[in-house]
């Protein structure tokens, strides 16, 4: 009798252990599509918004904001196609587009990021005109053709904008942890949980990653391969397989780390609020002529606005990557925060003064004489390019 007790013991053990294999293994779980958590996206409120302005306009900014149009619908249609692609993935994921984070005077616009059961996928949309080829040290070159003329030119990676994504990401997860020890737990797993993708969307350009590096190509893919490519590193990672509630828990605290970002339109409105009836004021050339008749050129002071127009025409947008780049490389090399070399507050005084010298650098919110003497030839290098 005990031993038929103890054969019924030990089969019944097994069989709870087996159920509770199969329960982690996931065969329970109802999810078995992809889910949205967030399809809206920032970019069309803004395109449509500069589609309204751009009749509107001065003249002097017409070209300025049709290029903004321009590379907007590019991008916006690049996205689509990756929303499409995910949407027929057919495999469990949770899906949030067009993230906006800011974590330790960083910030990241994420283009998407997918969350399945074993990594979290960081994806950077790229909708490039030409051909892409990737060299050993990474650069990324554009092969195109332009009123017949063959056009070679650099990119910025998209690789190294996808890092600084990822970090702004890690530093935001890091405020959720309460102890040392699980910081430690987390960065320790970080680069092993967290996976950055660069996606080409343009389905007509050809990627060539012959030369380029193991890590770099893993890490760049084409639109039309992104399934298969998650499909891939699921097969292949040992992580733990997290169950519906585990799941949908760490998509929505991703989620929660998203902030709306306003878009600032004050140049455009100012411009478009110059209609002719401000023009009148020149009825002063109505005055008796007399030897102050220099008074009315006073007035209009065409030279501040000169100014604008000389720094307009570096891309704003193109200066804030450089300096972001730039910030997160000295970070590491010196192991400290991004923000202790500057924050974002002190990177728009930056770039608003756009000073040309170490001497015009020290007016710039945050920079003293230390910090100029550091860091100041390659930030005023950054500025002039």
């Amino acid at each position: 009798m005990p031993f038929r007790f103890c054969t019924f013991s030990k089969r019944r053990i097994a069989a709870v252990k087996s159920i509770e294999g199969v329960l982690k293994m996931g065969l329970f779980d109802k999810m078995k599509e992809p889910v949205f958590l967030k399809e809206a996206t920032s970019t069309r409120e803004h395109l449509e918004k500069l589609e309204e302005l751009a009749p509107k306009v001065d003249p002097s900014m017409k070209k300025q904001i049709e290029k903004e149009i321009k590379l907007l619908s590019i991008g916006l249609f690049g996205e689509d196609n990756i929303a499409f692609e995910l949407k027929n993935s057919g495999m469990p994921m949770y899906i949030m587009r067009d993230l906006y984070i800011e974590a330790n005077g960083l910030s990241a616009q994420i283009d998407y990021i997918i969350v399945t059961r074993k990594i979290i996928f960081v994806v950077e949309c790229k909708n490039l005109i030409g051909d892409i080829d990737i060299d050993r040290e990474g650069n990324f070159i554009r092969k195109y053709k332009l009123f017949g003329k063959s056009v070679k030119e650099g990119i910025y990676s998209p690789v190294t904008q996808n890092e600084r994504h990822l970090e702004v990401i890690r530093q935001k997860r890091l405020e959720t942890k309460g102890n040392i020890l699980t910081k430690t737990l987390f960065n320790k797993n970080f680069d092993n949980n967290y996976q950055s993708v660069v996606v080409l969307a343009n389905p007509k350009s050809v990627l060539n990653v012959r030369y380029a590096n193991k890590d770099i190509k893993k890490q760049v893919i084409r639109a039309d391969q992104l399934n298969r490519y998650i499909k891939d590193k699921l097969d292949k990672s040992k992580n733990v397989t997290a169950n519906d509630r585990e799941f949908e828990e760490l998509a929505n605290s991703l989620l929660s780390m998203h902030q709306k970002k306003e878009f600032d339109y004050s140049k455009y409105v100012m411009a478009a609020a110059k209609t002719p009836a401000e023009k009148p004021e020149r009825k002063v050339e109505s005055i008796p002529a007399t030897k102050e008749v220099s008074k009315p050129k006073e007035v209009s002071k065409p030279k501040t606005k000169a100014v604008t127009k000389t720094f307009n025409k570096d891309s704003k947008t193109e200066i804030e990557e450089k300096l972001k780049d730039f910030r997160l490389q000295k970070s590491r090399e010196e192991k400290i925060k991004p923000y202790y070399v500057f924050n974002n507050k002190q990177m728009e005084d930056l770039i608003s003064k756009n000073p040309k010298d170490k001497k015009a650098l020290l007016k710039v919110d945050g920079f003293g004489p230390k910090k100029v003497e550091k860091y100041g030839e390659e930030i005023l290098g950054i500025l002039s390019t």
